[in-house]
């Protein structure tokens, strides 16, 4: 992302087949946490979820954290965390300036890969209300309403359910 104007794309814009996605290390945390807090997704009311929030090193040793990068510049993309028990989507975005490339659609088929080889057969999403239209262009299903907890959530949010569907080939 260039510096000075977050919403312009920066100079080289990564292709699909240059972008790795590998589990996330510590060392990787500040930039999460950065990827996060800056994010245009949470500007204006949404904004104080996300102020103070922190992805930590702890956090990542913990949990199935996967991010995708730029193969060749090493610019972090976009991220997720996926936890087993019970299974759920705990975190995912991707960078402004990555946004419109097929990042999230990339990182949803490998959210997907990781739960079935996990034995999941569905993820629960609890998304970010202007997200949810990504998550059911995805598969998942719209399966209720979290509603708000202020003061650290303050709006309702949809639940779904992200099918994790059986290898066909493999019948796993």
């Amino acid at each position: 992302m260039e510096r000075g104007n977050s919403r312009r794309r920066s100079r080289r814009t990564p292709r699909r087949a240059d972008v790795v996605i590998r589990r996330a290390v510590a060392r990787d945390a500040d930039r999460l946490t950065r990827l996060v807090r800056t994010s245009r997704a949470y500007e204006g009311p949404y904004a104080p979820m996300v102020a103070g929030y922190r992805v930590g090193p702890d956090y990542i040793e913990a949990h199935r954290v996967f991010v995708a990068v730029d193969g060749t510049t090493g610019q972090i993309l976009g991220f997720y965390a996926l936890l087993l028990d019970p299974p759920e989507l705990d975190l995912m975005f991707v960078a402004d300036a990555a946004q419109g490339l097929g990042i999230g659609r990339l990182l949803a088929a490998h959210l997907c890969e990781e739960a079935r080889s996990a034995g999941l057969t569905g993820v629960r999403i609890v998304a970010h209300p202007p997200a949810e239209g990504f998550y059911r262009s995805i598969g998942a299903e719209h399966v209720g309403t979290v509603r708000a907890n202020p003061p650290a959530v303050m709006w309702d949010r949809p639940e779904l359910l992200l099918p994790v569907l059986v290898s066909r080939r493999t019948g796993e």
